[in-house]
């Protein structure tokens, strides 16, 4: 156990300051600085920060890994240590690490990710159940969480209860969904994924489940795909589902049309971006831990991103080699990547992975220790002990890490070698068959001073794809890994970082960069004579706009001397951009195909998995999405993710909705496309650029059908008594026999009220553009869809303007909780992560919200 303990005199900061002193140790950049105070400085539960800056926090984590090493032979000191993990420049612990080694004030486990399982077999209700709660259990602890439903039983199988037939997979699929939302995190929500195999029965139901509004979403989806499908699809034959899946003797099973289901998954897919595909088999037939099935290791499932598939009841930590510090010269003609250097720190890195699975066994026992303290009895703590007790076997057992990289876009620009192309690709398996031959060699080599993680088999490994890789590698490392074992059972990842790249400020994991140049707001107060107000929004904040370079992109601006305090123009920056390396080489550029065939030839140095995402502009069709699936799978690929832009906004329609698209699309609707004579409608009220506007919503089955908006106080007076929320909407004549839309209510005395005239209460002008919203709400149109058709309106007056403001606000009360803002950034991080939560956007990346 580890002997720190809190210092009840320990010095603490204050928000403020430790935001301040985080902007100058991230020179100015905002978002890195309170990213790094809201999630990793050192906090207890009230509040109290106890860390100014990161170079704190790496003192933290030199300290807890010194420690450590201290038990080992040729041990690194604190010093060494520190200066490998400073700045975040070489070698960076991700999420729980950075968070947790050396934290007195949380109990929690180091692990980023876990998967459980019953082994995988279990099919009652009590089984189920129990996989519900230790979900719940680690992600209580900050663990992202996966596991397999392949072994719940189709629907409409036989069972002796009081159903007499089961409900199959997909109410537990929302059961599973519903508890991830329940659980906290320190600010934000768990993560969980879901996977299913082809070959299981429900497999459809499951492919299904999330096209239906506001269902399993709290949960990421993935389908294992097996060889045998795949072949099915390719030679346009059927495909047998089983349950039991793949036994010799199932209790049901059924022939399916397999290009039809996989048809389904493609149109799935890219509509929603979901499910993800994992290739099932290749993944089984490369996972080194699978040699040791028979002893618990057989994967059943992955983590919520797909990047580390696991056996149950094991976990991983993660670690980034940050590539572009390796680039000597960047950005100049003579730029080079130092290999040597890059060698030695890998083999530093897998030593403090080791170390960091010692201090997770240290916080495991803290766990369990603070299990047996809590007043609970037995019988409700068991399940909690045990899967602490199941996790603290595998970790000492196969002792498995997770070492990856960020920054892959950022270090090819740097050398000068363009993202996707056929050198960046060579270029990329250098770089990633170095990381493995290294690692491993630290892993034989620690095998030798610490011992081998104690199941440690050569023979049982002798044949796997990737240890024969290595053997043909290094034929010398290989023959070492026989005498001497290896310490850890698996080693590599490819993660996404996520914050962790703000705070290295370079590209993401493997991915390119996504804009070398945007825009930010910054919000201003027009008062001050030095603000320059470039934008006033519906609530009438005044807002200035300013050009945000990559970190990286600024930094070849410089050396090749390009102003970067300049206020530049569109067609200015859009020059620039085409001088630079990272010129058509962002996620939107990079030719997908391409994408995929480096990812499978990465694959093949990476023993867990990747995650990555091929991103695709919104008008490519969905023979492309099913092109770029059989490519990842004839690649080599573990999995694959594809996001076609703006495509989760397009599954949020109902059940209605859906079957109606399916009968004929062309001609049939949700509503009615003869308006009823009387509407009921709401109000909303919003201030629009520093006025107070009112918005009259006709509805229909509770949904938007028309809308008429404008200036609440105009001379006609439109104003409502602040208690009338809801009323009518009626077409009536006339006497020329044109229409006309009177506003009726109750006053407090139950006495009808009528405003006569809503359309000619409001500016003319706007008359056309209120009939083209309208047709699109009354013709079906997800009202989402709708709002962005406002969003998207090419006006010209700059009250029109004003006006499609209006329209936008009131409509987003009625978008469904959880839809994507496709197009829109978060004012406070920059993060494309928003979606609308009761009207309001909210930006899952930071939290932050804006209502209008």
């Amino acid at each position: 156990m580890s002997t720190q303990i809190t210092d009840p005199i320990a010095k603490t900061y204050t928000q403020d300051e430790a935001f301040e002193a985080s902007l100058k140790y991230f020179k100015g950049d905002d978002l890195a600085a309170r990213v790094w105070v809201n999630k990793y400085a050192l906090k207890d539960s009230d509040g109290n920060i106890y860390e100014k800056t990161p170079d704190d926090m790496h003192t933290r984590i030199a300290k807890e890994i010194a420690r450590i090493e201290a038990r080992y032979p040729n041990p690194m000191q604190e010093d060494e240590v520190f200066d490998l993990i400073k700045n975040f420049k070489y070698i960076v612990p991700q999420g729980s690490p950075m968070a947790g080694i050396g934290n007195p004030y949380q109990v929690g486990s180091l692990s980023n990710c876990f998967v459980i399982g019953n082994d995988g077999s279990s099919d009652s209700y009590g089984g189920i159940m129990k996989i519900d709660q230790e979900q719940v259990q680690l992600m209580k602890r900050r663990g992202g969480v996966g596991h397999d439903l392949s072994h719940i039983r189709p629907k409409g199988s036989a069972v002796k209860n009081s159903a007499l037939t089961s409900t199959g997979l997909v109410p537990f699929m929302e059961r599973y969904s519903n508890s991830t939302r329940e659980v906290a995190q320190d600010g934000r929500r768990g993560a969980l994924m879901l996977s299913v195999s082809i070959n299981h029965p429900d497999a459809e139901d499951f492919i299904d489940a999330k096209m239906e509004q506001g269902k399993v979403t709290g949960a990421n989806v993935s389908v294992r795909i097996d060889d045998g499908f795949m072949q099915a699809v390719k030679d346009h034959k059927p495909y047998t589902q089983k349950y039991p899946v793949f036994s010799p003797n199932p209790i049901k099973q059924k022939e399916i049309d397999a290009e039809k289901l996989w048809k389904k998954i493609v149109h799935n897919a890219w509509q929603s971006a979901e499910p993800g595909i994992l290739f099932w088999d290749t993944i089984a037939r490369e996972s080194v831990p699978d040699c040791y099935a028979d002893l618990g290791y057989k994967t059943v499932s992955t983590n919520p991103c797909g990047e580390i598939p696991l056996c149950p009841y094991d976990s991983c930590r993660l670690l980034a080699i940050n590539l572009f510090s390796y680039v000597e010269k960047p950005f100049t003609p003579e730029a080079s990547f130092n290999f040597e250097l890059f060698k030695k720190h890998i083999a530093k890195a897998q030593r403090i992975m080791d170390d960091i699975i010692d201090l997770e066994l240290e916080k495991v026992d803290a766990i369990l220790a603070k299990i047996d303290a809590d007043p609970e009895n037995d019988e409700v703590k068991n399940v909690e002990r045990n899967l602490w007790l199941n996790i603290k076997k595998k970790a000492e057992e196969g002792r498995r890490t997770g070492i990856g990289i960020t920054a892959e876009g950022d270090m090819l620009a740097a050398l000068g070698i363009k993202y996707g192309s056929e050198a960046g690709n060579e270029f990329s398996v250098e770089i990633h068959k170095t990381i493995a031959v290294e690692a491993y060699r630290a892993s034989v080599y620690a095998a030798k001073e610490r011992g081998a993680f104690p199941i440690f088999d050569s023979e049982r490994e002798k044949d796997n794809p990737f240890i024969q890789r290595i053997k043909n590698a290094d034929e010398k490392l290989y023959y070492d890994m026989l005498e001497y074992g290896r310490r850890n059972i698996a080693l590599l990842t490819i993660a996404p970082t996520g914050t962790t790249s703000l705070m290295t400020q370079t590209t993401s994991g493997i991915e390119p960069v996504f804009l070398p140049v945007y825009k930010r707001r910054r919000k201003v107060n027009p008062n001050d004579k030095e603000a320059r107000v470039d934008f006033v929004d519906e609530v009438g904040d005044s807002w200035e706009e300013y050009v945000v370079f990559h970190h990286r992109f600024k930094e070849w601006m410089q050396i090749n001397g390009i102003a970067t305090d300049k206020n530049y123009s569109q067609e200015e920056l859009d020059v620039i951009v085409a001088k630079s390396p990272y010129y058509q080489a962002t996620s939107n550029d990079v030719d997908w195909l391409n994408k995929v065939r480096m990812q499978g030839a990465v694959q093949k140095w990476v023993d867990h998995s990747i995650s990555v995402t091929i991103n695709l502009p919104n008008d490519v069709d969905e023979e492309l999405v099913g092109q770029l699936y059989l490519e990842a799978w004839q690649a080599g690929c573990k999995g694959v993710t594809v996001y076609r832009d703006g495509s989760r906004s397009g599954v949020l329609i109902s059940n209605d909705e859906k079957k109606n698209e399916e009968e004929d699309s062309e001609t049939l609707t949700a509503f009615p496309t003869k308006r009823p004579q009387v509407l009921e409608a709401d109000i909303v009220r919003f201030q629009n650029n520093k006025e107070k506007w009112i918005a009259f919503i006709g509805l229909i089955e509770g949904k938007p059908y028309e809308i008429f908006t404008g200036i609440a106080d105009d001379e006609d007076g439109i104003l409502l008594p602040r208690w009338v929320e809801k009323g009518l909407i009626i077409k009536n004549r006339n006497e020329d026999g044109s229409s006309r839309y009177d506003f009726q209510y109750k006053n407090k005395r139950g006495y009808k009220t009528t405003i006569e005239g809503l359309s000619h209460k409001f500016d003319p002008e706007y008359w056309n553009y209120a009939k083209l919203i309208s047709t699109t709400l009354r013709y079906g149109m997800p009202i989402e869809k709708a709002v962005e058709l406002t969003n998207s309106l090419q006006l010209d007056s700059a009250s029109i303007n004003t006006w499609k403001n209006g329209v936008a606000r009131a409509l987003k009360r009625y978008v469904a909780d959880g839809t994507i803002a496709r197009k829109q950034k978060c004012d406070n991080c920059n993060s494309s992560e928003l979606i609308y939560q009761e009207g309001c956007l909210t930006c899952q990346s930071c939290g932050s919200s804006k209502c209008g």
